[in-house]
């Protein structure tokens, strides 16, 4: 009776068992193509408005697209479009003019290549380089240091930018003063100053404007002809007289709207950043009599450097593709002393040489690319490493 009861107890054991792996194998197959079905949209969604275009492009970069009657005539040409933009008719409007390096450039080419050997030795040093990774940084040490030649030497003497280096100067330096003002405000405006919630909102009413309209607006205070400031400039003399008739000036027109723009940006989150900060570090610091900068570079730099270093690639990455305050404030001008890689690629594009536009637009994915990377891979990785 025993034994027969046993049976009967792992038997029914043995179905139950069964049973449950049925059930969720069944429960398990609906959720799978639930989540299939759900998500299926969205990647549908991704691949037709950012991967197909990009392929299109690409094809296009490619070709001589001619509109002809009732459609269009494609015709292959290979690699024509980037070798006239890199080395044919079109190399003085995409790279410049090279000139003879100044002292002054050859002093900044020299220092720039003794931190790149530097950053080689120490990883040749710590032996923490495959031979593939001391091919990727040789490759990419001779790719920065050939850019900077580009920049330098088009800066130099009888050397003319082109739209390259026009778009690495707004980039940099732009990024530059973006960053250290809106640093300054935010550590400003965490110190206990009266009013400082009206400054607050007041330092983010730039960002708050439209490209467009801020471009309408330095167009207007850089004329001296018309504007609200027509009046002054008359009282000083400058009546028949433009600040973007010169290609510095145009370009420091440029870089002072972006500039202005962008701050607000930055300002806003290194704000909420130097807010995040271990109160009781600075307490402790301050109690064992540790001044001011000291404070900033020991404690304050080192947690908020994962934010900046982060702010600056963001802002690094969308500086590339300024547009509206060149082609509205100057038009490019004069000549392309301040038109971007993506005002030249616009103007390519409404030619229309759609073949030339797109072989613009992917020389400039390449070169927002490689920046990053080196960004992250040198300057990001320096910086942790010194903090």
């Amino acid at each position: 009776m025993n034994q027969s009861t046993s049976q009967q107890v792992s038997e029914t054991a043995r179905i139950s068992a069964k049973t449950a792996s049925i059930k969720q194998a069944a429960d398990s197959t609906p959720d799978s193509s639930v989540r299939l079905i759900l998500l299926l949209p969205a990647i549908l969604i991704v691949l037709f408005l950012s991967i197909f275009p990009l392929i299109v492009s690409l094809f296009l970069s490619f070709t001589r697209v001619t509109f002809v009657r009732g459609g269009i005539d494609l015709a292959f040409l290979g690699f024509a479009n980037y070798t006239k933009l890199l080395f044919g008719s079109q190399q003085r409007h995409f790279i410049g003019k090279l000139g003879e390096l100044s002292p002054l450039g050859w002093l900044l080419f020299l220092a720039c290549s003794a931190l790149f050997l530097y950053w080689l030795y120490s990883g040749v040093r710590k032996r923490q380089l495959s031979l593939w990774s001391l091919t990727t940084r040789v490759l990419t040490i001779c790719a920065a240091l050939g850019l900077l030649w580009i920049v330098l030497s088009t800066l130099s003497g009888e050397g003319l930018p082109g739209t390259v280096v026009v778009t690495l100067i707004f980039v940099f330096a732009g990024v530059f003063f973006q960053y250290s003002i809106g640093l300054g405000l935010a550590l400003l405006l965490v110190q206990e100053l009266r009013g400082k919630r009206f400054f607050r909102i007041a330092f983010l009413l730039p960002m708050m404007i439209t490209p467009v309209g801020i471009a309408f607006l330095f167009r207007m205070l850089t004329d001296t002809h018309v504007g609200p400031f027509a009046p002054f400039w008359s009282s000083i003399g400058l009546k028949n007289f433009s600040f973007v008739e010169t290609a510095a000036g145009a370009r420091t027109a440029v870089m002072i709207g972006d500039i202005w723009q962008w701050t607000p940006f930055m300002f806003i989150i290194l704000l909420a950043a130097l807010e995040g900060t271990s109160r009781d570090q600075l307490e402790a610091a301050l109690v064992d009599g540790a001044n001011r900068l000291q404070i900033f570079r020991y404690i304050v730099l080192p947690q908020i450097a994962p934010v900046s270093l982060t702010l600056i690639l963001i802002r690094l990455i969308e500086a590339f593709k300024i547009i509206d305050i060149p082609r509205i404030l100057t038009g490019g001008g004069p000549g392309t002393a301040t038109e971007t890689l993506t005002l030249h690629a616009y103007i390519e594009w409404r030619s229309p040489n759609l073949g030339g536009s797109a072989a613009i637009s992917y020389l400039l994915l390449i070169l927002v690319t490689f920046v990053a990377v080196l960004f992250v891979n040198v300057v990001r990785q320096q910086i942790v490493e010194k903090l």
